[in-house]
């Protein structure tokens, strides 16, 4: 899956022209209520075109639940949701959303390519069409195969592959790299940034931090059917902090401390962590060896997704950020 096949069709069959607006996806207070639990509680969401949102949470915390509204497969309890500026579930925001929700669903005994030629016709598109996508996603060689002779991996990729047709706006990926080989999750990501770059807005579902840090511009974190932080991931991740190994450990505290105040710093193990600029080292070696601290190592230690992710799914307090 390489950008020498990008698709470079345009105006597909059912593709709807673009209002113009700067967001794809608007919630505002979305709810849905099972009897007396809240699957998902007064979320108010945005999705920018062109950017790569990565939408995380726990299992059950309302992940599939908000897709599902966006997609206009169920309905809000309360609650709106608007999608390129029309009503979620419209012909019109329809027509220009592709999905690939909780996996794909297709005929077992017939090809992948067949597969896909079913759901094109369907909607007016060429086989052409069908062939372009098989390409973007690497199955080319495949196509002919029966679907259920597909591996895990190939069945998620034609269902990337389905959810392409018609060239949407907007694509929505539920845990796209499920059942892919290291190289295909690889390929997954390579593919999500493409289409990216050349226009489209994906909303990307994922349980694997890592890979979400790599390559969304935003996230938004969902815990308990709240979503409790929706900004960049470089302002989630927030600024490095100076990670010390040293002893005496007691006197790097002591020192940790002075510079950095009592709520500055903390253990982490071996080392302590200091609240401070990666251009605060000079000053916090001097301040070290002058004490007479044998030092084993200092630099920037900066948190991860999974870091944030874990402190803010145990908070309960919806938080809005940029």
């Amino acid at each position: 899956m390489t950008e020498d096949t990008r698709i470079t069709t345009t105006d597909p069959p059912g593709r709807v022209p673009s209002t113009g607006t700067d967001t794809v996806v608007e919630t505002s207070a979305l709810t849905k209520r099972y009897g007396d639990r809240a699957a998902v509680d007064a979320v108010d969401m945005t999705v920018r075109r062109g950017e790569i949102y990565g939408f995380l949470g726990p299992n059950g915390a309302g992940k599939t639940t908000t897709l599902r509204m966006i997609l206009g497969l169920i309905r809000p309890t309360s609650g709106t949701v608007r999608v390129l500026g029309r009503p979620a579930g419209s012909r019109e925001a329809s027509a220009s959303t592709g999905a690939l929700i909780e996996g794909p669903g297709f005929f077992p005994y017939l090809s992948g390519r067949a597969n896909l030629r079913t759901l094109a016709r369907h909607r007016g598109l060429s086989d052409r069409s069908v062939e372009e996508v098989l390409a973007r996603v690497g199955l080319v060689d495949r196509g002919g195969d029966a679907y259920k002779s597909y591996s895990l991996g190939m069945k998620q990729r034609l269902g990337v592959a389905a959810a392409l047709l018609g060239d949407p706006e907007l694509i929505v990926l539920d845990e796209p790299t499920n059942g892919l080989d290291p190289s295909g999750m690889a390929d997954m990501r390579a593919l999500i940034v493409e289409l990216a770059r050349s226009g489209h807005t994906v909303i990307l579902s994922s349980h694997l931090l890592g890979e979400v840090q790599e390559i969304c511009d935003r996230v938004g974190v969902i815990a308990n059917g709240r979503l409790v932080r929706e900004s960049t991931v470089s302002t989630l991740l927030g600024d490095a902090v100076l990670k010390v190994r040293g002893t005496p450990v007691h006197r790097v505290v002591s020192i940790a401390s002075d510079l950095a105040g009592e709520n500055g710093f903390e253990i982490d193990g071996d080392s302590v962590l200091l609240d401070l600029p990666p251009d605060r080292v000079p000053e916090v070696v001097r301040a070290l060896v002058a004490e007479d601290v044998d030092v084993s190592s200092i630099g920037p230690a900066e948190r991860t997704l999974e870091d944030v992710f874990f402190e803010m799914t145990t908070a309960s307090t919806p938080m809005k950020g940029a």
